[in-house]
């Protein structure tokens, strides 16, 4: 697929899988400006994002050296439990060796070496190419990297076949109006119809997904509603961390989901969830985090009210031929750095209605 609209980055991509690896520094061999704004929120989920900084003379002379100096300095002004040095396009095209510099710096914290850069159209290059270090030395095992593999191509596939990577250029949407949506589900769900709340979402955006299954349970305690969460306990440290706070937020709130999956398998959750889905035979469905998972093929026949966090994937839902689709604007800024259930904003519409 050749896309003229912006995808994510494969550099991004590396740095977040390295926070979920348990990365105190990480160090991005480049100019100052790369991947600034997501360093900047990382730094509020609690990794301390670095730059060499290089500029116009090491393009021509090469950074080794800086780099090596950066590596000196995170270690004695951090003490980090483990490093990652991140590559980024100048890195690569000048043909900087990560992790020779790593063992010039001659320090004494766990460090992995991640070659990438941004030239690729699918960002599940980044993650591999933290998690193929990180399983080398031990970090994950080889059991963990083949899982998280093949987690990736599922999500990628989704993406492709249903989301917002199905076509080359796809219009950003808000999606419909939430009260509106929000009153016919509380309609529904107040009238002894059958529903299905489920959460399949994507690591920490959990963290407010939750609160919608949350508020449709304080809304309606009595509806005959099955609430399902990919909650399960697998995955990368800080994945797993996450998911037992939310999980223990969701039964401090007095509901008990079913598990359906982890946190990092929202790609290939769809099935299981559609087979939960045909068992139940709702009326209605709330399905929240990546709804378009689910293959449309199980949801036929039922009201579906779907909410994403992506702009692009509101026309790709309606196409599926879920009723209601809305979109939780600006959820990653608002989740990282979070160790509890954040309010969302369709949980605050539907609270405001009761």
């Amino acid at each position: 697929m050749d896309y003229i609209q912006p995808r994510p980055s494969s550099i991004v991509a590396a740095l977040y899988t390295a926070r979920d690896l348990g990365v105190d520094v990480a160090i991005l061999h480049g100019p100052s400006g790369c991947s600034f704004k997501h360093a900047r929120l990382l730094e509020e989920d609690g990794m301390h994002v670095l730059t060499t900084s290089l500029a116009d003379n090491e393009f021509i002379f090469g950074g080794h050296d800086l780099l090596v100096r950066v590596l000196r300095e995170a270690e004695e002004m951090f003490a980090p439990r483990r490093m990652a040095v991140v590559g980024t396009c100048v890195a690569m095209i000048i043909g900087e060796d990560l992790q020779s510099a790593i063992l010039d710096a001659g320090i004494a914290t766990p460090a992995i070496a991640v070659d990438i850069h941004a030239g690729f159209r699918e960002n599940i290059e980044g993650v591999l190419a933290t998690l193929e270090p990180a399983a080398a030395v031990g970090w994950i095992s080889a059991g963990e990297l083949e899982r998280q593999r093949s987690l990736l191509l599922k999500a990628n596939e989704v993406e492709r076949l249903r989301g917002a990577a199905s076509r080359a250029y796809i219009e950003p949407s808000r999606g419909d109006l939430k009260h509106i949506a929000a009153e016919r589900l509380l309609e529904l769900a107040g009238s002894g119809a059958t529903g299905a709340a489920v959460m399949n979402a994507k690591k920490e955006t959990a963290y407010i997904f939750a609160d919608e299954l949350i508020a449709l349970h304080d809304a309606c305690p009595e509806a005959a509603v099955t609430y399902m969460a990919n909650l399960e306990d697998r995955g990368l440290p800080k994945v797993r961390e996450d998911a037992a706070r939310i999980l223990a937020g969701m039964r401090g709130r007095g509901l008990e989901p079913e598990l359906v999956g982890a946190l990092d398998e929202y790609g290939a959750n769809g099935q299981a969830i559609g087979e939960r889905i045909r068992e139940i035979d709702p009326d209605f469905a709330l399905l929240v985090g990546v709804p378009h998972a689910i293959p449309p093929e199980y949801t036929e026949g039922i009201e579906v009210f779907s909410i994403t966090n992506g702009p692009r994937q509101v026309e790709p839902l309606r196409e599926m031929g879920h009723r209601h689709v809305m979109v939780e604007i600006d959820l990653h800024p608002k989740t990282l750095g979070v160790r509890e259930i954040v309010e969302s904003e369709f949980g605050a519409v539907l609270r405001s209605m009761r």
